[in-house]
């Protein structure tokens, strides 16, 4: 018998004891999860309301550390030089199985827990990616698999990485950089969605950077010719990337936002920014493009008279899927089965719904495990660092009402809603469950760890796309 026959044969007799009734099992992975629900619900709601963005979390990275050492959990804070970033470990021996947690909020969308569009005055950011969500609901996943180790008597250590500014602040990569993962032997990972799943979903590599155009300014009416307008290099860059992209391959995505522009128009403005993304599937296809993107910049200094610089924000490679693991999970998130609604939950969810047009989907999806097939997702992680540095497994849980975008004003409602917290318990719970079998069952992990090493090639060195810069810290202020 193969080794990955052996693991899914072991896998499948455990999965006979987790589909008992939860009362048969003493001690239970998911008790433990149930048992910590009101923390759940607290810790996830105090997070959104703060909705604090990349690298100034201070506020939510504090809660959760607070809430794993009132647990028993050791602490060492600060690592990888972020004032936000943290890893809480118990136990001794055995596996390392670690657990990621996020906290940022994204900035420029905010919204209540309202069923309809109503923006929160004064508030510049929301939980419109449900990291708040992903926070509480691997916190409790790791008290819970504490519980049920410290209760059995079952070596092995569980770890919390509390991982700040996944959105375009690449926190994860620093921490996989300074070596942070490199005695985890599995890690267990999440996100908010608006439906349950364990599809072996790749992601695209990508990088940012912030490109500073610096000119000279004048009077725009009266000493026109004595002006250069930073600006213009701006636009005349983004002309060129826009003409580049008919010259690319299917998977890129570029997109930019012009952070600084100027501030009056009759004032020729002697600096200005740009902010861009460049992604694709392959990591050594981004490092290519991003060659001709800084020549465009060289190219629009050049012709504006401007000059040009920038600054890599982030980078993240693309996750490496690890397909014996992602089938044991879809296995434990069927035999969990999804959720349900209260009656109050559908008449809200119903609301959201109809404002998603087309794009809606019946709400009793959420009772549903989709099927498991093996996709390229279009968004970008730093997940994906850390998935070469240690096999990885993720699900997606539903968070939010079928049919909801991410970093959309429906998805920032529902993350402060009950249904958002219901779906975090559950990702919570799946998440507990997958440790226990890993502490359990050796063959699984032998036939993990041989797909890791074969994916990853004999010759295998880590390379993140970010250089050696240190983590931008102020890249949100």
């Amino acid at each position: 018998m193969t080794p990955i026959r052996k693991a899914i044969t072991a896998t499948l007799c455990a999965a006979a004891v987790y589909s008992l009734p939860v009362a048969a099992q003493t001690p239970s992975p998911v008790a433990a999860v149930e048992a910590q629900q009101d923390r759940t619900e607290r810790v996830a709601q105090q997070i959104w309301d703060w909705a604090e963005l990349g690298y100034l979390e201070l506020r939510s990275s504090g809660l959760l550390r607070s809430e794993l050492r009132s647990e028993g959990f050791a602490l060492r804070e600060g690592v990888a030089g972020i004032p936000t970033a943290f890893i809480a470990e118990w136990g001794e021996g055995g596996p390392v199985i670690a657990l990621l947690a996020e906290f940022d909020a994204l900035p420029g969308i905010n919204q209540s827990a309202a069923a309809v569009r109503e923006p929160v005055e004064g508030k510049g950011a929301a939980h419109a990616c449900g990291h708040n969500l992903f926070g509480a609901g691997s916190l409790t996943a790791a008290i819970a698999i504490k519980e049920w180790l410290e209760a059995t008597g079952t070596p092995g250590r569980v770890r919390l990485y509390g991982t700040p500014a996944e959105e375009g602040g690449s926190g994860k990569v620093y921490m996989v950089r300074a070596g942070l993962f490199d005695d985890v032997d599995f890690t267990v990972d999440w996100h908010p969605d608006d439906e349950n799943s364990t599809a072996a979903r790749t992601t695209l590599a990508n990088r940012s950077a912030k490109f500073r155009f610096r000119g000279v300014s004048a009077h725009a009416a009266g000493a026109p010719e004595r002006a250069r307008s930073a600006l213009d290099g701006v636009e005349a860059m983004n002309m060129m990337v826009n003409m580049m992209r008919e010259h690319t391959s299917m998977d890129t995505r570029i997109h930019y936002v012009i952070t600084e522009g100027g501030a009056a128009p009759n004032v020729v403005p002697d600096f200005a920014e740009v902010f861009y993304y460049v992604r694709h599937s392959d990591a050594d296809e981004v490092r290519a493009l991003w060659e001709r993107l800084e020549s465009t910049a060289r190219g629009a200094a050049m012709g504006t008279g401007t000059t040009v610089d920038w600054e890599i924000i982030h980078g993240n490679n693309p996750k490496l899927v690890n397909e014996t693991l992602q089938q044991a999970l879809d296995t434990k998130l069927r035999e969990l089965g999804g959720f349900t609604y209260t009656d109050a939950e559908k008449e809200w969810a119903s609301e959201i719904s109809a404002s998603l047009g087309d794009s809606a989907k019946p709400l009793d999806q959420v009772g549903e495990i989709q099927p498991y097939d093996i996709t390229l997702g279009y968004g970008s992680t730093d997940v994906g660092d850390v998935s070469w540095a240690t096999p990885t497994v993720s699900l997606r849980a539903a968070t939010w009402v079928p049919g909801t975008s991410s970093h959309s004003w429906q998805s920032a409602a529902a993350s402060g809603h009950s249904i958002g917290a219901k779906g975090a318990q559950f990702a919570a719970k799946a998440m507990a469950v997958m440790a226990a079998e890993l502490y359990l069952n050796p063959e699984l992990r032998a036939a993990a760890r041989a797909e890791f090493d074969a994916s990853r090639g004999p010759d295998y060195v880590y390379e993140s796309l970010l250089g050696d810069r240190d983590p931008p810290l102020d890249y949100r202020k």
